[in-house]
């Protein structure tokens, strides 16, 4: 059952951010405000940047060693917001979790750059990885919302390419069906305290640029998963994605794939986010730094 704080926080959320994401229309303004946003309520100090093989973004490093570990991250955002900034506290958190370096990949946005733009990037920054003579057996991908499907479809397309293949992928409350006709998309339209269908709509049209929803690096679910990695994959009852997030992992199983699926009661969408201020985004965050530290 979720903490009082949780709640609380689910309240507050439902009344203020769900109304404005993708309310302006505008993809600049939705930036911009996610941007001072991310600002306001960033404690954790910036990474390094660097740029692997073409693609930006930024490490985090854990308080205590490594180990020798590494996370890919692919930030959320709907294919068009998002960025290291936005993503930063949630990240270190993890890495210190999982005690691993992690590069928060600042990969193509759309509709400046359409699908499939950002799967492109995210296979990109692990081949440099790989170049930079980093082991693929201590490496994760991980992303939450978008980044959650498009971490899936990046390990599909780095099978695809016959490329050594990670230890394991992480999914936090992963978009994985950008058709958006799931049943929760729906019937928890109301109930969701952070996403709102038409939002999620409107970013999804703007990355696909015409192109079909259905196609298998866009929507992971329709895509055949037999040999990835294996997957931890959380989400949590109060997501408009729940569907997307139990049918990844039905498709994922029955592929022969070993997925865990972690749903958490009363949870709202990448919970992870507000780590700071609920009990449940910390406790979250140690299950994930414990299972990089399984699969490494």
């Amino acid at each position: 059952m979720a903490s009082r704080r949780s709640k609380c926080l689910a309240w507050v959320t439902r009344r203020t951010m769900k109304k404005k994401l993708g309310a302006s229309g505008s993809v600049p303004k939705e930036r911009e405000m996610l941007e001072k946003m991310s600002g306001l309520m960033s404690r954790r100090t910036p990474g390094p940047p660097a740029t692997i093989n073409g693609v930006p973004g930024e490490w985090q490093y854990p308080q205590t060693g490594d180990g020798g570990r590494t996370i890919l991250y692919l930030h959320g955002g709907g294919y068009v917001l998002g960025s290291p900034l936005s993503h930063r506290d949630m990240v270190g958190g993890i890495a210190d979790a999982a005690h691993a370096r992690a590069f928060i990949a600042d990969y193509r946005l759309g509709p400046e750059h359409p699908f499939p733009a950002a799967v492109e990037d995210a296979v990109a920054a692990y081949k440099g990885l790989l170049d930079e003579g980093f082991d693929p057996a201590k490496i994760c991908i991980a992303g939450d919302s978008a980044g959650g499907g498009l971490t899936v479809a990046a390990l599909v397309s780095i099978r695809d390419q016959k490329l050594p293949l990670p230890a394991a992928g992480i999914c936090i409350s992963p978009w994985a069906d950008l058709t958006c006709s799931s049943g929760t998309m729906t019937s928890m339209a109301d109930a969701d305290p952070m996403l709102r269908p038409a939002a999620l709509k409107w970013m999804g049209d703007l990355y696909l640029n015409g192109q079909d929803p259905k196609l298998p690096l866009a929507s992971p679910i329709f895509a055949d998963l037999k040999g990835l990695p294996p997957l931890l994959i959380q989400v949590g009852t109060e997501e408009a994605l729940y569907d997307d997030a139990i049918t990844l992992s039905r498709v994922a199983q029955a592929a022969g794939v070993d997925a865990t699926l972690e749903v958490w009661e009363g949870m709202m969408h990448v919970w992870h986010l507000m780590a700071k201020l609920i009990p449940e985004g910390k406790q979250a965050m140690q299950i994930i730094g414990a299972f990089v530290a399984a699969k490494t």
